[in-house]
């Protein structure tokens, strides 16, 4: 797993470059952001357990079609693998926050989900609209806590979302 330090200085090296005023500029930016992205991993790992239940909630709320009979999270097996899922893609969001790079995102998570989704028929939508409420209930949290500069955290949970609902052309 990459972070933005170890991405940035490998791009530059590859490059045969002495970093230049924008590789600073972006150093200076992820670690005048590093206490806050701690901080926000430790209250994520605090919560996670009531953020993926609560996320869950909210879900089924506004698609309850997927908790009724033919729907994908009917029976209990399939709720529970669903809510599974909503850990894993917060966890994974959780370390490439921390890494301020998305690169274990596409290693862990994305590379084929798509297309084994897909193949088991579990729709994409509503996996998008779990990562996104989950998204909206990082950042409450986080700003509850007294966290101020907080746009750090919507790049994995939009880099996921984005990556999942790209469609083939």
């Amino acid at each position: 797993m990459r972070d933005t330090v170890t991405g940035l200085i490998g791009s530059y090296d590859l490059a045969g470059q002495y970093l230049d005023r924008d590789a600073i500029d972006q150093l200076r930016s992820y670690f005048n952001t590093g206490m806050a992205r701690v901080q926000a991993a430790g209250i994520i790992n605090a919560n996670a357990a009531s953020i993926v239940k609560e996320s869950g909630r909210q879900l089924f709320a506004q698609l309850p079609e997927l908790i009724q009979p033919g729907g994908n999270a009917y029976t209990t097996r399939r709720y529970a693998a669903c809510l599974r899922d909503m850990d894993y893609y917060l966890r994974y969001a959780t370390y490439a926050l921390v890494a301020g790079n998305t690169d274990v995102l596409d290693e862990r998570v994305l590379y084929g989900l798509r297309e084994t989704y897909n193949s088991l028929d579990v729709p994409i939508g509503p996996t998008v609209r779990g990562i996104q409420i989950m998204k909206e209930m990082v950042k409450a949290q986080v700003a509850a806590a007294g966290i101020e500069k907080t746009e750090f955290l919507d790049q994995p949970f939009d880099y996921m979302t984005r990556e999942l609902s790209e469609q083939d052309v």
